[in-house]
């Protein structure tokens, strides 16, 4: 029998939780006993991540336990953001509370309490990034439209312009039409609000978008010149170069669309606040877990290494707290 350590146990209670398939398929496919996993599985459940460790026949203390006001705290501060993920909730709870919880143990917390959702399947590919990764922001900008219903006055359609490194949402606007004209007015939103319209740079970004008639235009390449703006287009059936505003349109779409618009204001209302939530709260897993601000800001050091001495910190408070002898 194969002897894992808690690690390779805590992956594979993971992928089983959120495979597609079945759970006798997925151990199946990992060769891992069903009797096996469920004994560990079990023992995860009482103990925690502690559970999963083989202990010696000697006990010992653990010295990593989470105090339970700490806990309470978590579950407090998931029912105050019901639509944050347990990992969302765990670095929200590290940059809010100046203390440090991993994001399997708040995923444990939370599931304690019934709080963690079944988690939506979704499908990914595997050339799901562009082919040349970026390496700094307006090297490259993503746009693409999208669309949505308002009752009484018929489709509209959302055009974004994105920054690849950061994923900042640069410029949005909502038009009546996918038009190379809407698609220039967004760019030229996206050219106020950055200042590279009133400054000389020598690298301009360059723009990738889709084959759609509003992006191959004449009208639109013309424009793209004066601006001295590269266009790259994906290639023709093969859109997952432009994964992460595909990913953006999608994640926009599951919040702003569960509720019925009236009118175009309110739609644009409901957008902006998804934008600002987006760009400035939004924790992404791609991003280390910082915002897009964060990173098209420049604030991605200074946040990453407050979070590492806030988790230092508080493993060494847990340390002290954990491993003091008792009072007598």
């Amino acid at each position: 029998m194969i002897r894992r350590d808690e690690t390779e146990k805590r992956e594979i209670i993971h992928l089983v939780e959120h495979s597609a398939l079945s759970a006798k398929q997925t151990l199946d496919e990992l060769q891992v006993p069903r009797s096996t996993f469920y004994r560990w599985y079990k023992k995860y459940l009482v103990e925690g991540e502690e559970g999963l460790i083989d202990h010696r026949p000697n006990p010992r203390q653990v010295w990593n336990r989470i105090p339970q006001e700490v806990k309470q705290e978590v579950v407090e501060l998931a029912l105050e953001h019901p639509d944050r993920s347990p990992r969302q909730i765990a670095w929200l709870f590290t940059d809010e509370k100046g203390y440090f919880i991993s994001e399997s143990s708040t995923y444990r917390i939370l599931k304690g309490f019934d709080l963690v959702e079944s988690p939506v399947f979704r499908v990914m590919s595997a050339a799901d990034e562009f082919k040349h990764p970026t390496k700094h922001v307006h090297e490259l900008w993503q746009t693409d439209f999208t669309y949505f219903k308002i009752q009484g006055w018929g489709w509209y359609y959302l055009s974004t312009v994105l920054d690849d490194f950061s994923r900042y949402i640069l410029a949005w606007k909502l038009t009546t039409t996918m038009s190379a004209t809407d698609v220039q007015d967004t760019l030229l939103m996206a050219l106020a609000s950055t200042g590279l319209d009133q400054v000389l740079v020598e690298h301009r970004p360059r723009l990738l978008s889709d084959n759609g008639s509003c992006y191959v235009s004449g009208e639109l390449r013309s424009f793209l010149e004066r601006k001295h703006i590269e266009h790259t287009r994906s290639a023709p059936y093969h859109p997952m170069t432009q994964g992460k505003i595909e990913r953006y349109h999608r994640s926009m779409k599951n919040i702003v669309n569960l509720q019925n618009y009236f009118l175009p204001t309110e739609l644009e209302s409901e957008i902006a606040s998804f934008v600002n939530y987006y760009n400035q709260q939004r924790y992404h897993e791609s991003l280390d877990n910082l915002t897009p601000a964060d990173v098209y800001f420049g604030r991605a050091k200074e946040v990453l290494t407050r979070r590492d001495h806030i988790k230092r910190r508080t493993l060494q408070q847990r340390r002290l707290q954990n491993l003091q002898p008792s009072a007598v």
